[in-house]
């Protein structure tokens, strides 16, 4: 695993310490489904290094691990998605960001409608 964070859930979730339903995982990225799903399809994909948002990762991240992680999530969202998907990335407080650990949500599975909240 890479580098985490002892306190954050994902890196728990990423290290194996807490029992997740992964649906990807390779040496950077990791998807799972959402505990708290808030469409049919929810899942969540991430980088496995901790890394506190996209901001943060855009930064330091090589423009091909962002290209990556985005990818991922497209990937998956149009393989669940038949009629079409959201990606959401939500970041700090204003944002709705409630984990400190860059994730993409993907949803689909339901018409989404505008504007989200």
């Amino acid at each position: 695993m890479a580098e985490g964070d002892p306190n954050c859930i994902f890196c728990k979730i990423i290290a194996g310490e807490i029992p997740a339903r992964e649906l990807f995982r390779d040496d950077d990225i990791l998807a799972i489904e959402d505990v708290n799903p808030q469409a049919p399809s929810h899942v969540l994909v991430m980088p496995q290094a901790h890394v506190a948002n996209m901001s943060t990762f855009s930064d330091t991240a090589s423009a091909e691990k962002v290209a990556r992680l985005l990818s991922k999530a497209a990937e998956i969202g149009r393989q669940r998605g038949a009629k079409g998907f959201r990606l959401v990335i939500n970041e700090g407080s204003d944002g709705g960001q409630t984990v400190e650990h860059l994730h993409v949500h993907v949803l689909a599975g339901r018409h989404m409608r505008w504007p989200p909240g």
